[in-house]
Formats: C-alpha cells, sequence, structure tokens
C-alpha cells in the first residue's frame, strides 16, 4: 500500500478550492488534513474530514508532511519561509515569490534542510501548451523564428478579489497571468538574452497593470512575443509559431479551469479533452518538398500531472518536473519586464 502524505492548505480562495484541494482529495495517496482560513469554513463544507484552523502555524505541526501556500501573492514569500523554516515541504502558488532574492532565499533554505520547494505552475499541463510544445520540438516547422501567446479576456470590469486591484508590487495580470505564459515560453526555449516590454493599465476604477506586451529577444534572433489583455471581446490566436518552413496556429484556451469551476471533478475523463472546433493547424513543407496542411488534434491537458509528481519526487527521488530554479528564472524576466518598462529600452539578462 503507498504511504499516504498529510497535506495542509493555507489559503481556500480560487485557487485553493479549484486546483488544489480537487485533485488533493481525488489522489489517495494525499490526505487533506488542515486548511488555514481566517474567518471562513469553506472547505470543511466541501470536504467534511477537514480540520479548519485559525494561524498559518497550525499547518505545521508533526502530521503535516507538505504546506501548500495558495494565499495572496505577497504573503507567498512570508509564508513559505515559515514553513520551510518549520521543517515542512512546501508548494507554493506562483509567483512563489515577489523578487529574486526572496525567492533564491527560499531556495537556499529548502536546500539547505533537505526539503521540497516546488512551485505551482499549472499552466504547463495545459493540453494547448503541450501541443505547441510538441510540434515546437518536432522540426517540423525547421528553425523556429517567431512564437506568439496570447492571454486575453474580455473583463473590463475592476475585479472583485480586493487585493488583486491593490497598486503594489506583485498584484496586475504580469504577475498573476505573466507568470503562467512567460513560464512557458521559458520551458520551450529558455532563458532569452534581452527583454522589451510595455505595461499598461486599461481598466476604469483601477491602477494596477492589466495589459502587457513582452518580448523575449533570444541571441540567435527567434523571439517570443507575449500579450494579455482584459479587453479583448474578438477571439485571436492563443498560440502561434512560425519556422522557416512553417507555422502552427492554436485558437481557443484550455479548458480545465472552466470545467473544474463548473463542478467537473479531477476523475472525469472530459476533463483535459480539447473540443474539435479548437484544434489547431499546421501549414508546412515536407521535406520531400510537399507542401502540409493538418488539423492537430489537442494533447489531453491533465493538472493532476503535477501532484503525481509531486509524490514520486518526495517518496521515488523522482526530479521535480517545474524546478524552483526555473521559477527563479521567471522571477528575473519579470523584474526584468517592469525595468523595461520604466526605462522604455531593452534590458539585457
Amino acid at each position: 500500500m503507498d504511504k499516504v502524505l498529510n497535506i495542509g492548505i493555507a489559503g481556500f480562495g480560487m485557487s485553493g478550492q479549484i486546483f488544489h484541494g480537487p485533485f488533493i482529495d481525488n489522489d489517495k495517496r494525499f490526505n487533506l488534513k488542515k486548511v488555514y482560513e481566517r474567518t471562513t469554513t469553506k472547505s470543511k463544507e466541501k470536504y467534511n474530514y477537514v480540520e479548519v484552523v485559525r494561524s498559518i502555524e497550525e499547518l505545521f505541526t508533526d502530521d503535516i508532511d507538505i504546506v501548500v501556500i495558495s494565499t495572496p501573492n505577497n504573503t507567498h514569500y512570508d509564508y513559505a519561509k515559515k514553513a520551510l523554516l518549520a521543517g515542512k515541504n512546501v508548494i507554493v502558488e506562483k509567483p512563489f515569490s515577489i523578487t529574486t532574492s526572496e525567492g533564491r532565499e527560499l531556495i537556499d533554505i529548502a536546500n539547505k534542510n533537505n526539503l521540497m520547494l516546488a512551485v505551482y505552475q499549472n499552466r504547463r499541463f495545459d493540453g494547448d501548451f503541450m501541443t505547441v510544445k510538441s510540434i515546437a520540438e518536432s522540426g517540423k516547422l525547421g528553425e523556429l523564428l517567431d512564437y506568439e501567446c496570447r492571454y486575453e479576456r474580455f473583463a473590463p470590469n475592476k475585479n472583485k478579489k480586493v487585493w488583486k486591484e491593490e497598486n503594489i508590487l506583485g498584484t496586475g495580470s504580469l504577475y498573476d497571468l505573466g507568470v503562467h505564459i512567460i513560464d512557458q515560453a521559458y520551458s520551450i526555449f529558455g532563458k532569452p538574452s534581452e527583454i522589451y516590454c510595455q505595461l499598461r493599465n486599461q481598466k476604469e476604477e483601477s491602477s494596477v497593470v492589466d495589459n502587457f506586451t513582452v518580448h523575449m529577444i533570444y541571441n540567435n534572433g527567434f523571439r517570443a512575443t507575449l500579450y494579455s489583455s482584459f479587453m479583448a471581446k474578438e477571439k485571436f490566436p492563443h498560440y502561434a509559431l512560425y519556422g522557416r518552413k512553417g507555422a502552427f496556429v492554436k485558437y481557443g484556451m484550455d479548458m480545465q479551469e472552466e470545467r473544474l469551476v463548473s463542478g467537473m471533478k479531477p476523475s472525469d475523463c472530459v476533463l483535459g479533452k480539447d473540443i474539435e472546433e479548437n484544434y489547431g493547424k499546421i501549414n508546412y513543407t515536407d521535406e520531400n518538398g510537399n507542401d502540409i496542411i493538418e488539423k492537430v488534434e489537442t494533447i489531453v491537458g491533465d493538472y493532476g500531472k503535477f501532484y503525481d509528481n509531486i509524490y514520486n519526487h518526495i517518496i521515488n527521488g523522482e526530479e521535480l518536473y517545474i524546478k524552483p530554479d526555473e521559477a527563479l528564472d521567471v522571477l528575473s524576466i519579470i523584474e526584468a519586464c517592469i525595468e523595461s518598462d520604466k526605462k522604455g529600452c531593452r534590458i539585457k539578462l
């Protein structure tokens, strides 16, 4: 029988309710034992076996193997540090800290104490992203020239989550959505040599960044362009990849989040499946000089792979799929984005 790992979650907002709780509950190798909620009992209402605690320190008891930090961004560093110093393995929501100096400190504490520090970059397990990654690695497009990712929606009104609208370091769409799509590009193409970025605020009654364009520039001439807006009423391609031999274009977003919010369970075989009308299209010239145009079925997404990797890392020594040093590189790119926007020029990394 597999060893069962006890988990405590700090925070039970959307992330705790949608991305962590259901997957922990669905995997019998984990036991969701405690949840830290300051005033509510939402976790107890959803999972009647859970113990609700009122202080973060109550998650650090001997019977907890892993602490999940799922609280507002500006608390991630403090809570993760406390958990690590208490001897706990830690999963922390992205961004795992606000600055690279804080992130480096957390990594050093984890390494010194032989503890796991895992960053929840679940968008690496989006089916559409895994599909574009497979195309990039297939060689069908020849030498790659440009990559584009657009993370857009139409949500012109102020966010109801108050902490997301506070104009402080760590809020705004660059730290929220940007972390995801920067991490995706980084995981395919590596760390760029330069960054050029423009940050904007477009929503009325809000002062935080809600629109950005990020150019990740590489020494070989390749460029990844990442764009996010809350004012996109029309649909644009979510991904586009261009090479010397062809191109790949993909519309539509991975549907796991939408389906989880609607109540679908992680055990449902439909959860990570794309709809056919959103399948991507590849147009390329093969080795015989033939022009090939094909529909590309989307790889099935699976956020459950994150927790599967966590279990196998702790119990079997499997390498973390998302390494903390990679998350630190992503933070360095975000810091370069902020500096680039402020100075209006390219920033070398």
